[in-house]
């Protein structure tokens, strides 16, 4: 369907979980931070039929985050689920990569289309700081075994901010050139603890890598379902992308809305706006109840978001992309 801008909205980020086996510096505190009682979480049924509403107005492409998707029980059922569904066009998850080895096997018997792992850094006492556990070689090993399935769509999400550097840069965009996968740069959301960072621009990281590689190329073809534009870098196998929601605002372009974990329907990573879908859910609401405000809010889905301007109204000040869905 439409929004009231005229932008096409055919894509979902649905959290599954606030839990999360990483402390990453820029998401978590130490400690953590409490978890929503399961009992408030969405459960596999309601998603399921959710995104039979959605599908009926076009939004036939689901992504599944967290927190960590991958901790919550079962979660290979709901994909299969969500794939089985008439009209899904591609499911695919994001994670942290720590579980994804153990559980590769499975998703990609429930027709998982695609995988994006986060890595900030190739170099181990670097990762330990950023995610406060030492895992890097888990990671690796695990980007390895995705990329055995041909196809099965791999992106590494890195989010540059102040702790990296060029070597950094340069050795995570190094991962594309010998492999299939694509490297995505991600510029740090103002977004909970993450408004204590410093980002890189795209313009930046660009500099980096032409230093190390040579021109980059701008791809013109879409890739993918998201905001992300990418680059072809001579030598390399795999393509550069970012997404510079920061210093490049693609919000005129932007086709996804969101669904946090606790059910509410969320139309613009920065505002409040949306809708409160459980409760409809659990006051066994209609369907066309449910199809209505499903239409009513993605309609009214904010022209763009302000992070960059004088008043930034509307900004999770304690929530973090863990509460919200990465």
């Amino acid at each position: 369907m439409k929004d009231q801008w005229e932008r096409k909205i055919d894509y979902i980020r649905i959290s599954v979980t606030d839990r999360c086996n990483l402390r990453c510096i820029y998401c978590m505190p130490e400690e953590g931070v409490p978890s929503i009682p399961h009992e408030e979480i969405l459960t596999y049924d309601e998603i399921v039929r959710l995104c039979r509403c959605f599908l009926k107005f076009g939004i036939n492409k689901v992504k599944i985050t967290g927190g960590e998707p991958l901790v919550r029980k079962d979660i290979t059922i709901l994909i299969r689920q969500l794939k089985a569904l008439d009209g899904m066009e591609a499911v695919t998850l994001t994670t942290n990569g720590l579980l994804l080895e153990k559980y590769l096997p499975e998703l990609m018997a429930s027709g998982l289309d695609g995988v994006n792992i986060s890595l900030d850094t190739l170099n181990p006492l670097k990762y330990e700081r950023i995610t406060r556990k030492d895992a890097l070689t888990d990671v690796l090993s695990a980007i390895e075994k995705a990329l055995e399935y041909q196809n099965l769509k791999v992106k590494i999400n890195c989010v540059p901010f102040e702790d990296t550097d060029k070597e950094d840069i340069i050795r995570i965009a190094g991962l594309a050139r010998d492999s299939r996968l694509g490297v995505r740069f991600i510029e740090m959301m103002p977004i909970g603890l993450g408004k204590n960072f410093s980002y890189y621009s795209e313009e930046n990281i660009t500099a980096v890598l032409k230093e190390a590689y040579g021109q980059l190329e701008p791809v013109d073809t879409v890739i993918g379902n998201g905001p992300a534009h990418y680059y072809r870098v001579p030598g390399f196998k795999g393509k550069i992308g970012f997404i510079s929601a920061r210093s490049h605002k693609f919000c005129n372009e932007c086709n996804r809305v969101r669904l946090t974990s606790q059910g509410y329907l969320k139309t613009c990573l920065q505002y409040d706006h949306g809708t409160d879908l459980k409760t409809l859910l659990r006051t066994n609401e209609e369907d066309s109840v449910l199809e209505q405000m499903i239409k009513q809010t993605i309609y009214e889905k904010p022209v763009s978001h302000n992070f960059t301007g004088d008043n930034p109204q509307g900004i999770y000040e304690t929530d973090g992309m863990s509460k919200i869905g990465g």
